[in-house]
């Protein structure tokens, strides 16, 4: 069985088991659409939205450093959409219907499928479509270059070059 198939499976039976479920993305942490159940419009977008979701949410998890990102929800008026890490480079996202529903059954079930897609798009490997891996949160935000080693010509002078035009 292919990759494809085993997600779409992974997929479909959360669906079947969790009525209150409406539609599910599986998208690389790049924000690229894998699979997904809901028109594509709509999935693209929600795709590229999830891994802004993700990446903030990674984000502030380090940065208060109380372990791991887990996932990320947003409650809405008629239910609400939630994303979960799906390996080392993917997301699973579902939109569900019902905002009373238990959601912490909802996410360990979630859960459980988001760890099973994700290692079969792991599998994959990297030449998929949605398949970057997450950054290594610990590294640097960017690398600066001391003035000293710019060459001279790249280096501010000390003359203003601009000039108030004359009134």
């Amino acid at each position: 069985m292919d990759a494809d198939t085993v997600v779409g499976t992974e997929l479909r039976g959360l669906r079947r088991r969790r009525p209150e479920i409406a539609g599910t993305v599986l998208a690389g942490t790049d924000g690229l659409l894998i699979s997904s159940d809901l028109p594509s419009t709509d999935a693209t977008h929600l795709a590229a939205l999830a891994a802004a979701s993700f990446g903030i949410g990674h984000r502030v998890a380090d940065t208060v450093r109380c372990g791991e990102f887990r996932e990320s929800v947003v409650r809405t008026s008629a239910g609400c959409v939630v994303t979960y890490p799906a390996g080392r480079s993917a997301l699973l996202t579902l939109v569900t219907v019902s905002p009373g529903e238990d959601l912490e059954a909802l996410h360990e079930e979630a859960r459980a499928v988001a760890r099973r897609a994700g290692t079969v798009v792991d599998r994959r490997g990297g030449g998929g479509v949605g398949t970057t891996a997450v950054p290594e949160a610990h590294g640097p935000l960017a690398v600066r270059t001391p003035m000293a080693t710019l060459p001279t010509q790249l280096r501010r002078s000390s003359r203003p070059t601009w000039r108030r035009p004359p009134i």
